[in-house]
């Protein structure tokens, strides 16, 4: 009797967690987490809903391209981010978790805003990427001195150029306003672009804006820096610097061109000393537990 009461006690025990399971992208593993990485766009597929229903997201547009002679950095890509205890961008804490149904969700992702052709022509800002009705705005392409257009407004704001100085605006929640340029001097030349965690650098007498700091993620597992935007390209003096997956300035005297900005980091371009160039692809990426 004692032996059988034994057994039917060993025979109760929790119900094991039922997650999401879903398709699409590249999927890993994560300790408890499935990792849906999606470097181009697709479809995220969910077959079944679980116990939770929801998801987490990173969603980062493409960044701006640039053009020539003392342009202005390309803005990052629009960063938005629920994973708990990281920021989204602008400044904002993290988004509330998405709730998904079974069926298909599009996931978009933007490309990189091309480099201008020639010095009459400008950049392309970077394209949107979408994650069902998560939008990321693309980010703003970088002008050049010939041109004399002012900083654009996007995800995070392209810089200022020596005729129109003026940085672009970041979009609230996803990214900063690009830096101004600089008027006159032998030096003159572009802000850096906007990034998702901080304003493009200001040009100056000896050196190009600096690109704005991005922000790390875990989401995949690991930290990765991703969204800065793109250095200001100069005529002389010392281009702006990137960071987090954002391109460096080129300068005029010296013949150096502007950098692109990392593949799938949403990173602006570097402004042009002498040819601009283009901004990163923008990513997706959503996990959700799954044990």
């Amino acid at each position: 009797m004692s032996g059988n009461f034994g057994n039917l006690i060993l025979g109760f025990g929790s119900t094991p967690f039922v997650g999401v399971t879903a398709t699409g992208g590249t999927i890993t593993t994560d300790g408890d987490f499935k990792v849906h990485t999606f470097a181009s766009s697709g479809t995220f597929g969910v077959t079944s809903i679980g116990q939770l229903a929801t998801v987490e997201y990173l969603v980062i547009a493409g960044g701006g391209g640039t053009t020539h002679q003392g342009g202005g950095g390309g803005g990052a890509g629009g960063y938005r981010s629920s994973v708990v205890g990281e920021d989204s961008g602008g400044g904002a804490s993290a988004e509330s978790v998405k709730v998904v149904a079974v069926g298909d969700l599009t996931v978009t992702v933007g490309a990189g805003g091309a480099r201008g052709a020639n010095n009459t022509s400008m950049g392309a800002k970077g394209a949107n990427s979408v994650f069902g009705d998560i939008t990321s705005i693309g980010g703003g392409r970088g002008s050049g001195q010939s041109v004399g257009s002012p900083g654009q407004s996007g995800g995070s704001g392209s810089g200022g150029v020596r005729n129109n100085n003026a940085g672009g605006a970041g979009t609230a929640n996803q990214g900063f306003a690009g830096g101004t340029g600089l008027t006159g001097g032998s030096t003159y030349g572009g802000g850096g672009g906007g990034g998702a965690d901080a304003v493009g650098a200001n040009c100056t007498s000896t050196n190009g804006g600096a690109g704005g700091a991005g922000l790390d993620s875990s989401i995949t597992g690991s930290a990765v820096s991703r969204a800065g935007g793109g250095g200001g390209g100069v005529y002389s003096g010392t281009p702006g610097t990137a960071t987090d997956g954002g391109g460096a300035g080129g300068k005029a005297v010296g013949n150096t061109n502007g950098v692109a900005g990392t593949v799938n980091t949403g990173g602006g371009a570097g402004g042009g000393g002498i040819q601009g160039a283009a901004g990163g692809s923008g990513i997706v990426v959503i996990r959700y537990k799954f044990r």
